[in-house]
C-alpha cells in the first residue's frame, strides 16, 4: 500500500514508522526541513520537504498513485485543504484528517465532511479520543487500559497484577477450569518488555505481569474480583486541568450518568476557570481556580472524598505529580495524561494506575481505517508490539467453516471472543466461526497481515 503522511510531528512520525514496518511504501511531507532531515537520515521512509497542501508538492510525492493520505499537520484548516486537493486533483481513495477544533465537529455541521463538500473519509479528533479513553478506564477502576468492542458488548482490559492476585502461579488452563462460567480469555501477557501470546495455556501468571483479557461486559466486576481487584463505584471524580480534554471529559461523564456522577475541576488559569464554570452551569460540576500541586487546593476540591483523580493539563510533570499527590491524600484510582513517550512505564511503576498517551490514542484511531478486509477496528497495545482487532467474518472468509483447531493459525495470533447474534462465545479448539460472527483477536505486530488475511476472501470463492 502506498501511503502519504502530511505532517512530521510526533503522530506523523509514529504512524509512518508503524506502517513502514509492515512493508507499506510510506512518504512523509513537512515544511520543517530539520524534521524531514532527521527522518530521512534514520529510516527507510521517504521524507520530502514542502507544503503538503500545494498541488505541486502532492504531485511530487506521487499522490496520483497513493492508496491512502493522512493529514496530521498542526493546522486543522491545512489538513482539510490537503484532503480536498488530494481528492479533487489526484483521486486519492482514502483521506484521513486530524481535526482538533470542536467547532468543526459539532453534529449540526456533520455534512461539511461529505464527499461533495469537504471530502474527508475519516476525521480524527485527539481531544475527543483522549477524553473517551479516560472515560472508559474510569468505568474499570485499576485498569491500565480498556477498549470497548463490538458496540460495547465485549471489553478488552489491561491489568497490572499485584501480590494480592489469588491467581498468581496458576496455569491459564486451570483458570478456565476454576471459572467455567466466566467469559474471560487472557489473550496476552506483557512481561519484561516482551509480549507473550499464551496459545498453549500452560503459561502462569506472575506478579507485575500486565495481562490483557477479553470479557463479556456484564461480567466485568466478577473478572476484576477474580484477579484481586476491588470493585468500587466511581461517583466523585476530581479532574486537574480545565482545557479541552478536561472540559469534554467532565461534561460527558455527568451527562452519560444522568448527572449521578459529580465532578470537581481544578484549573490554574483564572480566565479559563471562569469560562469553564460558565460552560458547565447547571451540571453537577464544580470549578476551582488554583494550583493542583497545592495539597490544600486538592483538599478544598474534595480529594479525600473522591474516587478518582484524572490529571489532564498540558504539562506532563504537573499531571504526574498531582496524580501521585491525589493518591497520597487517599484517592484510590489515579490517571494521568502524558505526552512524552516512554514515561508511562516509569510512572506506572511509581504509583500511577493508568497513563494515557495522546500519540498512541491517535495512532490507534488511524489504524482502524488502515486495516484491510473486514477489520472493523484496531488498537495498538503493549508499546506497539501487538494489536487488538475486531473483525467480521463473511461467508467467503478464510477462517469460516471449520473448527479453529483445523486451521493453521500462526502461534502469535489468538482469538479472544466471538459474538454471534445475542450469544457470547468463549473460543475453544472445536469452536467453528460462522458467517456474520464478530470476532476479537490479538496479533503480534509481525503477524498483522496474516490476521487480516484470515478475514479476507478465499480465492476459491471466485
Amino acid at each position: 500500500m502506498k501511503v502519504i503522511i502530511c505532517g512530521a510531528g510526533e503522530v506523523g512520525r509514529s504512524i509512518a514508522h508503524y506502517l513502514a514496518e509492515e512493508d507499506n511504501e510510506v512518504t512523509i511531507v513537512d515544511q520543517d526541513a530539520d524534521l524531514v532531515s532527521n527522518i530521512a537520515g534514520s529510516s527507510d521512509i521517504r521524507a520530502i520537504h514542502g507544503h503538503a497542501a500545494l498541488p505541486e508538492t502532492l504531485e511530487k510525492v506521487g499522490a496520483n498513485e497513493a492508496d491512502l493520505l493522512i493529514a496530521v499537520t498542526p493546522s486543522d484548516e491545512v489538513n482539510m485543504v490537503i484532503c480536498q486537493v488530494a481528492h479533487s486533483l489526484f483521486k486519492v481513495t482514502t483521506r484521513i484528517a486530524r481535526v482538533r477544533e470542536q467547532g468543526y465537529l459539532d453534529q449540526r455541521w456533520a455534512d461539511i465532511f461529505r464527499a461533495d463538500h469537504m471530502p474527508i473519509n475519516h476525521v480524527i479528533s485527539p481531544e475527543t479520543e483522549v477524553a473517551l479513553a479516560f472515560a472508559e478506564r474510569l468505568k474499570v477502576p485499576g485498569a491500565s487500559d480498556v477498549f470497548s468492542l463490538i458496540e460495547g458488548r465485549v471489553q478488552l482490559i489491561n491489568l497490572r497484577l499485584t501480590n494480592s492476585c489469588p491467581l498468581l502461579h496458576t496455569p491459564l488452563t486451570e483458570i478456565r477450569q476454576l471459572f467455567p462460567d466466566l467469559n474471560v480469555t487472557i489473550v496476552a501477557i506483557y512481561r519484561d518488555d516482551e509480549l507473550i501470546i499464551p496459545r498453549k495455556g500452560n503459561e502462569e501468571l506472575l506478579e507485575k505481569d500486565q495481562i490483557y483479557f477479553t470479557v463479556e461486559t456484564s461480567q466485568i466486576n466478577r473478572a476484576l474480583s477474580a484477579f484481586g481487584f476491588e470493585v468500587e463505584e466511581t461517583q466523585k471524580i476530581l479532574i486537574v486541568g480545565g482545557g479541552k480534554v478536561g472540559l469534554r471529559l467532565a461534561t460527558s461523564l455527568v451527562q452519560n450518568s444522568q448527572n449521578k456522577i459529580h465532578v470537581q475541576i481544578i484549573e490554574h488559569d483564572k480566565k479559563r476557570a471562569l469560562k469553564v464554570a460558565t460552560e458547565v452551569k447547571g451540571l453537577p460540576i464544580t470549578v476551582f481556580c488554583g494550583d493542583a500541586l497545592d495539597s490544600e487546593i486538592l483538599e478544598e476540591a474534595g480529594a479525600s472524598e473522591s474516587h478518582a483523580i484524572v490529571s489532564v493539563t498540558n504539562d506532563d510533570e504537573t499531571n504526574a505529580l498531582s496524580s501521585l499527590l491525589g493518591k497520597r491524600l487517599g484517592i484510590r484510582n489515579n490517571l494521568a495524561l502524558i505526552n512524552r513517550q516512554g514515561y508511562d512505564v516509569l510512572l506506572t511503576n511509581i504509583g500511577i494506575d493508568s497513563v494515557v498517551i495522546p500519540r498512541s490514542i491517535t495512532v490507534s484511531s488511524i489504524l482502524r481505517h488502515v486495516r484491510l478486509g473486514r477489520i472493523l477496528s484496531a488498537h495498538a497495545i503493549a508499546h506497539d508490539k501487538g494489536e487488538i482487532l475486531e473483525a467480521e467474518a463473511l461467508e467467503s472468509s478464510h477462517i469460516v467453516g471449520k473448527p479453529l483447531k483445523d486451521f493453521d493459525i500462526p502461534k502469535d495470533i489468538i482469538i479472544g471472543a466471538i459474538i454471534r447474534g445475542e450469544e457470547f462465545i468463549r473460543p475453544y479448539g472445536d469452536t467453528t466461526i460462522q458467517a456474520g460472527d464478530h470476532v476479537i483477536l490479538l496479533a503480534a505486530k509481525k503477524s498483522i497481515r496474516k490476521a487480516e488475511r484470515l478475514f479476507s476472501v478465499r480465492l476459491e470463492w471466485f
